[in-house]
């Protein structure tokens, strides 16, 4: 049973007992693979916890950017989470439809934009309904409410400071996709992209982090799979995965286990996989 924290990550139970609680907003930040062929918005419309907004992962992004759902400005960030009535003050608690699959990038991104207050619902809406707890069709009732940001650019990398970071190895890289892509035994989802992995970086399926109900591990397991997998937690770490989603489900993670030097590689696999002259290992780290 994940010890709860406000800041991090909170049980089914804890959510049950503040779903009335004024300053609650909660999220459904759900988010699929292309190739999965489901529809999140019209699954939340369908059924979601009670007063849920629905956070669109590919639309809340930088859509000038050739890369999926990318960090998207300050401003459209300011102006899609006022509308959804999030704002100062408010404790936000984000889940999704797989149990901890994409819900964590959004809690990222309100960390990114300095809104330290959210949680990632552990377990997720799949925890929820098998616990008959409430569900609804009805929309939330919006009232604006402002949001001061404060950007912390510290939290995510791009493609040349991974590059550098992965020739002077100043930084922890850790890559969240399965060991068989890590490895490059396997072909990429995308399109066109290259097979394998970041010269230097160390691998931990963020499946491994997870229980069979999709609950996180204690940060005792987590820290001994990031250990076992030869990351150098005295390094500053940064997260890397198919498409910059999965990856911030390692720094959570980090975060549960009191690592708090972390940034996220935004691009991810999508970029360094076809980005043609950044070099590429196989095999095992």
């Amino acid at each position: 049973m994940a010890q709860n924290d406000p800041k991090t990550l909170v049980s089914t139970q804890w959510l049950a007992e503040h779903l009335n609680d004024p300053d609650i907003r909660i999220l459904d930040a759900s988010w699929f693979m292309p190739a999965e062929g489901r529809d999140p918005k019209a699954e939340f419309e369908a059924e979601h916890i009670p007063e849920a907004r629905f956070f669109d992962l590919d639309e809340i992004a930088d859509l000038r950017s050739d890369l999926p759902h990318m960090v998207p400005p300050v401003e459209k960030f300011m102006s899609r989470v006022r509308a959804m009535g999030v704002g100062d003050g408010h404790q936000v608690v984000v889940y999704d439809r797989k149990g901890i699959f994409s819900a964590p990038r959004v809690w990222w991104l309100f960390k990114l934009m300095g809104h330290d207050d959210v949680a990632v619902l552990d377990g997720g809406l799949p925890k929820w309904i098998a616990e008959k707890r409430p569900v609804t069709s009805d929309p939330a009732v919006i009232r604006d409410r402002h949001m001061f940001v404060t950007y912390r650019g510290d939290m995510v990398k791009d493609v040349t400071q991974v590059s550098h970071a992965s020739k002077l190895q100043d930084y922890a890289i850790v890559d969240a996709r399965a060991g068989e892509r890590f490895r490059g035994e396997v072909d990429e989802p995308r399109e066109g992209m290259r097979a394998g992995h970041i010269p230097n970086a160390r691998n931990v399926p963020f499946a491994s982090l997870l229980n069979a109900d999709q609950t996180m591990k204690s940060p005792a397991e987590t820290r001994a799979i990031f250990e076992a997998a030869g990351v150098d937690l005295a390094k500053p770490a940064i997260t890397s995965c198919g498409s910059g989603v999965t990856a911030a489900i390692l720094i959570l993670a980090m975060e549960r286990f009191g690592k708090t030097d972390h940034a996220l590689y935004d691009g991810s696999w999508t970029e360094w996989g076809a980005f043609p002259t950044v070099p590429i290992a196989t095999g095992e780290a």
